[in-house]
């Protein structure tokens, strides 16, 4: 049985065959790393970002692409492709920037889609217009809009360093939604919180936020403690635990539960980078983790929007193709 409803599916779907993630390196900061909001950045966040580091090995997008696309050509004979521009906030600074990281997509090969991940408060109409505009521009299918909210708690984000509050991720959203961007909200469980850490109430608490907005994806990440970071030295003194990942597959699967069945999952766990993660041990292992969710998931016989308009049963969208899951 396939229980959630995947970003593999919703793509297969539509164009009968894997559409493969590129992750591109554009050269962008964060305004919570360069000062513009703060120095430290959130205290979860690696230093170095998210992305592959491949502009700073002097790659040009275009290379970054040809080189990514050559071994997925090469090994699974693919042919469709999503430009990826991840590491961190894709729409920081001004509008032009934005622009000329835009111009860079012209005639990649095989690019089908765009996904950009990013801040709510680094995003206007401007910055919007642009990215609405790129659809037609290079003939997209769809433009994936991420942006980053870990959680619906104001207070939860002043204590990690976020730098901005819910409103502003709902105000990004619907105008988003309003030019035809898929928005995909990135949620984390297990937070640091004021007192101690968000759990299972604040995860749900979140989910029914996103679910009351215009949001179209999700990414659910456990929260993790990499070296560098505020949170690495919370841990150890002793005032951050992350979550166990028993804990962990209890909160995912309230939450899958409910989320509406239409909404598409991009991710169900945290990846740490290589060398990267301080504890828990048990995220360290992306497989092992993926078996455990689904093993979790097909005991309880929970699926998503079991609890949230698929009462009857997974939706007959789920499913990839016989291609299982993925």
């Amino acid at each position: 049985m396939i229980r959630i409803h995947r970003l593999s599916a919703h793509l297969r779907r539509r164009f009968g065959e894997r559409v493969q993630k590129i992750p591109l390196d554009a050269g962008f900061s964060c305004p919570n790393r360069d000062g513009t909001l703060s120095a430290e950045g959130c205290v979860f966040c690696n230093p170095q970002g998210s992305g592959s580091g491949m502009l700073d090995r002097g790659l040009s997008i275009r290379e970054q692409w040809d080189f990514w696309r050559d071994i997925h050509v090469k090994k699974h004979d693919l042919s469709r492709f999503t430009a990826y521009l991840q590491s961190y906030s894709n729409t920081h600074g001004p509008a032009a920037r934005l622009a000329a990281a835009l111009d860079g997509l012209a005639d990649l090969p095989g690019l089908t889609c765009l996904a950009l991940g990013t801040r709510p408060d680094c995003l206007d109409a401007e910055k919007l217009d642009l990215l609405a505009a790129s659809r037609e521009r290079f003939g997209l299918a769809e433009v994936f809009l991420e942006l980053g909210l870990q959680s619906s708690s104001d207070a939860t984000l002043k204590h990690i360093n976020r730098g901005h509050d819910a409103a502003a991720f709902a105000t990004a959203a619907q105008a988003a939604a309003e030019r035809g961007l898929t928005v995909v909200a990135h949620v984390m469980a297990g937070l640091p919180a004021p007192g101690g850490r968000e759990g299972l109430a604040e995860l749900l608490d979140t989910v029914a936020f996103v679910g009351a907005l215009p949001v179209g994806g999700i990414k659910f990440h456990n929260a993790y403690v990499c070296r560098g970071t505020r949170l690495a030295r919370w841990f150890d003194e002793g005032r951050y635990v992350p979550p166990t990942q028993a804990e962990y597959l209890d909160w995912l699967g309230e939450a899958v539960m409910r989320l509406h069945p239409r909404v598409v999952v991009h991710r169900l766990n945290g990846n740490p980078a290589s060398g990267e993660l301080v504890a828990p041990a048990w995220a360290g292992n992306m497989r092992r983790v993926h078996n455990a969710i689904r093993d979790h998931f097909e005991a309880r016989d929970i699926w998503q929007g079991k609890l949230n308009g698929a009462e009857d049963g997974p939706p007959e969208w789920f499913d990839e193709g016989g291609g299982g899951e993925r």
